[in-house]
């Protein structure tokens, strides 16, 4: 999953950044919105944390300019009932008001990436169970020890139903935008992957493609 975190208070932004990494998330973290709106038309977010009160552009602008290209989730230290209404009317899909509890801003960034039909919370495959809201992956009834990259490549692989994921498209949703694009941290991952997923091999490499489960 790929968050955009839109905050101009530099250190809550790195402090949110921070943290939602910790729980596993690929994060860029931008302070107003012309950066927001840069970032999201170069790069396909899953989530977006937005606040609302913005330099350069205001957060409402951004919300109304990216309302249905990704999930928005609205920060404001504005909690009264009009301004959450007002925030929903933009084109957010949640609010949260300021000050919040992270475990609280962690579990609505996931229920918003799971809004999307190919991606519920538990998938099944055969004899492989991706839980995305527990970070929890079993095979044939073995617990698997992962990375937050190994497991955010499974949970792409296994989101797009055996179609082919290319690997710039692994990089572009698993890693964050410090990531080397001429790197082979995608093949890298992959390998060590497979080698925790065990026998019988998985994950198909389709050459000059990417790779499928």
């Amino acid at each position: 999953m790929r968050v955009l975190v839109v905050e101009d208070h530099v250190t809550l932004a790195a402090r949110i950044g921070e943290g939602l990494r910790d729980a596993g998330m690929a994060v860029d973290v931008v302070h107003d919105g012309a950066a927001a709106l840069a970032g999201a038309r170069d790069t396909e977010y899953d989530v977006i944390v937005l606040d609302r009160d913005l330099p350069v552009v205001h957060g409402d602008q951004v919300c109304r300019s990216l309302a249905g290209v990704a999930r928005i989730l609205m920060l404001t230290a504005a909690a009264a009932v009009d301004d959450r209404v007002d925030g929903l009317e933009l084109g957010a899909d949640d609010y949260l008001g300021k000050p919040f509890a992270f475990t609280e801003l962690i579990a609505r960034v996931r229920a918003l990436a799971r809004r999307a039909p190919s991606a519920p919370p538990v998938v099944r495959r055969g004899g492989l169970t991706v839980d995305r809201a527990r970070h929890r992956t079993v095979r044939d009834g073995r617990v698997l020890s992962l990375t937050r990259k190994e497991f955010g490549v499974l949970e792409m692989l296994i989101a797009a139903d055996g179609a082919v994921v290319s690997a710039e498209e692994l990089l572009e949703h698993v890693w964050d935008a410090n990531a080397d694009p001429f790197s082979n941290v995608v093949s890298v991952t992959l390998t060590r992957l497979r080698r925790k997923l065990g026998p019988p091999p998985l994950i198909e490499t389709v050459v000059g493609r990417g790779y499928r489960l």
